[in-house]
């Protein structure tokens, strides 16, 4: 706060920060919101559980399959993984800014348990019939280093997965299209840095779609607003 600040533009911003604060503890006090953490961290925890068990599965001496593509094969690879990790974390941001400027809390605990029942689904998979890295595949940017310590896992993808989830889950138009472009560009900087295979990336915009379409059907508790 400035100083130059007027009493009235003072008590404003207290107005407004208490209101928020009003809307955001009868959510923290709901169950809901503890479940659906406790799901988002679990999704986190086994997605990294699940890449650290292939680490140590190759470790000891075994091998993952490299599979061919119909798009891959054709595509040069282009060292663009700071560009899809980057565009990955802006829907995050937005979904946040969304949520703080609609006043709409809601809806966290729902947002929360959709992300997480994603990366459990992924975490499974990955170990279930692990496949190797694409060809020519190089590593995410140091800076983000795929978010693991291991980059190993490949279906579905996260990155085109979770972006596609954010978009489906926000309700405001201007919000969904900014999170589209952010969408395409995802897919298409996976594409040329060999960082996943088609199938992947698609499955992991079906996957999204399904467990979306599942948790309205389903888990429309955890939408406090409806309640």
């Amino acid at each position: 706060m400035t100083m130059d600040q007027s009493p009235t533009e003072k008590t404003g911003l207290y107005k407004s920060i208490s209101a928020h604060i009003k809307l955001v503890i009868p959510v923290l006090k709901n169950g809901h919101f503890y479940i659906s953490l406790l799901a988002l961290l679990g999704g986190i925890g086994l997605n990294n559980a699940s890449q650290a068990y292939l680490h140590d599965y190759i470790i000891n001496g075994k091998t993952l399959p490299i599979l061919s593509d119909l798009i891959l094969d054709k595509l040069p690879y282009i060292d663009v993984s700071l560009i899809y990790d980057i565009f990955a974390i802006i829907p995050i941001l937005l979904a946040v800014v969304y949520i703080i400027r609609k006043k709409d809390y809601s809806r966290i605990p729902f947002i929360f348990l959709m992300i997480g029942i994603f990366y459990i689904v992924r975490g499974i998979f990955i170990v279930l019939t692990p496949f190797g890295n694409p060809p020519m595949f190089n590593g995410s940017y140091p800076l983000f280093h795929g978010f693991a310590n291991y980059e190993l896992g490949v279906y579905p993808s996260g990155h085109a997965g979770n972006v596609f989830l954010i978009l489906l889950l926000v309700k405001d138009y201007t919000y969904k299209w900014i999170i589209g472009i952010c969408l395409v560009i995802v897919i298409i900087t996976l594409f040329l840095a060999h960082s996943h295979y088609s199938i992947d990336i698609l499955s992991g915009l079906f996957f999204a779609y399904a467990i979306r379409s599942y948790g309205e059907k389903h888990f429309s508790r955890f939408e406090l607003g409806k309640a």
